[in-house]
């Protein structure tokens, strides 16, 4: 029996000629992941077994993001439990204030992460890189001090369902909207502990940005990673970022799915995940009028230089509705100044925004943008449980790029149609 991309990718980590669902198998790693919030567990964990040197100090990646720059004493002594950690081993790739990115905007846009790696990381979106072609998956603390000691994993072999692509978006519409519908479809458990697996000839008209924001929103589906197939955007991608070799897999035309799931691309609609689940999407005539107070507009699922210069075409030459706070933070440093070089940035604060450093801080209700009692926001991160962005009676509404640009103009969950 054939197998599928993710299985192809396990098997050659774990050294066998083929797996099938269920398999357990000891994988070796290209990659360990940790930022400042995860990372100092690890850390610890792995002093406690009396170790004095990681596996490879080129595949461990330290990426303080969370609460950073420090919001208080307690996260910079997080952090700085890393980056001591981090200079005593001469960890190769740390990344921190004045170079840091939203890890999972980062490693990518380093070259960290290419086709055919596995990659663990302490942090649940680590799925991200499967837009890639990679393995991608997160891991708890423990696992990630055992995979830097070790350079390797334990993972139970996923079953898979396959994602049959077709069609191109609509104007003001993007891989957003397309994981929220999915999300919508099939449930927060829709996929548990399953590969998504996206294919067809779709795929080719998705950016490599609808790619991230995709395959970093599968663990809300339950997913045990996301994962695409590799197209010549993907390898053009790669050789920019990454003078690394790169291995691509695809899945047997054998090969079995737990479920086949067709998907085009022109009939997904504005979906907005309302509170306090991403599985309860909803499209524009099941909005009604709904007031909100903020407008987020970042994260390592759209805080990418297309995310904002799609935010900025939407607010251009317009004015954010009097009373509603927008707050715009770029992925990386990287992005962060090719946005302020083309003008997306100047066109952000010409609106009414205001442009943070990167920083994971606000997706997590940890730094900056912290909601109040009642209050409600419009968010293009990838999380709205209860009390995710502050007080457990505030609200988070999941949707675009382009949706939260057009809600900050109306002060009320909107579509970009009416404003544009």
């Amino acid at each position: 029996m054939g197998m599928t991309m993710t299985q192809k990718i396990l098997a050659k980590a774990a050294g066998l000629e083929s797996v099938k669902a269920g398999d357990l198998i000891l994988a070796k790693l290209n990659l360990v992941l940790g930022n400042d919030i995860t990372a100092p567990v690890g850390i610890r964990e792995f002093k406690k077994l009396g170790l004095d040197d990681v596996f490879d100090k080129s595949k461990i990646a330290l990426v303080p993001d969370h609460f950073t720059p420090n919001k208080d004493i307690k996260s910079a002594e997080q952090a700085k439990v890393v980056r001591d950690f981090a200079n005593e081993l001469d960890i190769v790739n740390y990344f921190e204030v004045g170079e840091v990115g939203i890890e999972h905007a980062l490693l990518p846009e380093k070259g960290l992460v290419v086709a055919g790696d596995v990659v663990i990381g302490a942090d649940s979106h680590t799925c991200t890189y499967g837009a890639l072609g990679a393995f991608s998956t997160g891991v708890g603390s423990t696992d990630m001090a055992a995979g830097m000691a070790s350079g390797k994993a334990w993972f139970k072999v996923p079953e898979a369902i396959k994602f049959n692509l077709t069609g191109k978006f609509k104007p003001y519409t993007s891989g957003k909207d397309l994981i929220l519908h999915i999300i919508g479809m099939i449930g927060v458990d829709g996929a548990l502990y399953k590969s998504m697996e996206f294919v067809g000839e779709g795929v080719h008209n998705l950016t490599m940005d609808d790619r991230f924001t995709i395959a970093n929103m599968a663990i809300e589906a339950g997913a045990k990673n996301g994962v695409f197939e590799i197209d010549d955007l993907t390898r053009e991608y790669m050789k920019e970022h990454s003078d690394r070799e790169f291995i691509e897999f695809a899945a047997d035309d054998d090969a079995e799915y737990a479920e086949v799931i067709n998907i085009d691309l022109s009939e997904v609609p504005h979906t907005v995940a309302f509170p306090h689940l991403p599985e309860n999407a909803r499209t524009p005539e099941n909005w009604g009028d709904v007031a909100i107070d903020q407008v987020v507009i970042g994260s390592c699922t759209n805080g990418r230089l297309s995310d904002l210069q799609r935010s900025a075409e939407i607010l251009k030459g317009k004015k954010v509705k009097k009373g509603i706070r927008v707050i715009v933070f770029p992925a990386t440093q990287k992005i962060y100044l090719e946005a302020l070089k083309d003008g997306t940035l100047s066109t952000l604060v010409e609106a009414g925004c205001v442009i943070s450093a990167p920083t994971c801080g606000p997706c997590l209700g940890g730094h900056m943008g912290i909601l109040a009692a009642g209050e409600r926001c419009v968010s293009t991160t990838n999380r709205n449980f209860l009390g995710r962005m502050g007080h457990v009676e505030s609200e988070v509404y999941l949707a675009s790029p382009e949706v939260a640009a057009a809600s900050a103009l109306t002060g009320k969950i909107t579509a970009p149609e009416e404003v544009m």
